[in-house]
């Protein structure tokens, strides 16, 4: 409402000042449920893990390589998934035989992840997993 004088309503004022506020605060909402996630690899295998990348879950949605240095058979390294905006997310090891092996970490949590000789893997085979 404006007066006959052209000065506004405080009234008016007051409204758009908490609609400023409102549309300012939406980036910090909007990032408050986005999180990080680390998660350590353990290398029990005798293969050497050359790739790391992240995927949401039941998605082929993969990540870039996120892996600074690759996992020699007995070493270990950790990755660091930013945001992690699932509930949670898919990570997948890429061996030096291209073959693959995943599980899925919970978003928040900071996760520890062992890969040995038994862990299943994907090499593109009929019957493998998906």
């Amino acid at each position: 409402m404006t007066y006959s004088d052209g000065s506004r309503c405080p009234r008016s004022l007051i409204l758009i000042c908490v609609a400023l506020v409102a549309f300012a605060s939406l980036p910090l909402l909007t990032s408050a449920h986005m999180t990080s996630t680390s998660v350590s690899i353990v290398n029990n295998s005798s293969r050497e893990i050359r790739n790391v990348y992240v995927s949401h879950v039941n998605t082929d949605d993969w990540s870039g390589d996120l892996l600074e240095t690759s996992i020699g058979a007995g070493g270990s390294g950790s990755v660091n998934i930013t945001p992690c905006d699932g509930q949670q997310m898919k990570v997948i090891g890429e061996d030096a035989d291209g073959c693959f092996v995943t599980t899925v970490v919970n978003c928040g949590e900071n996760s520890s992840w062992t890969i040995t000789n038994d862990t299943a893997r994907d090499c593109g085979l009929e019957g493998g997993f998906k």
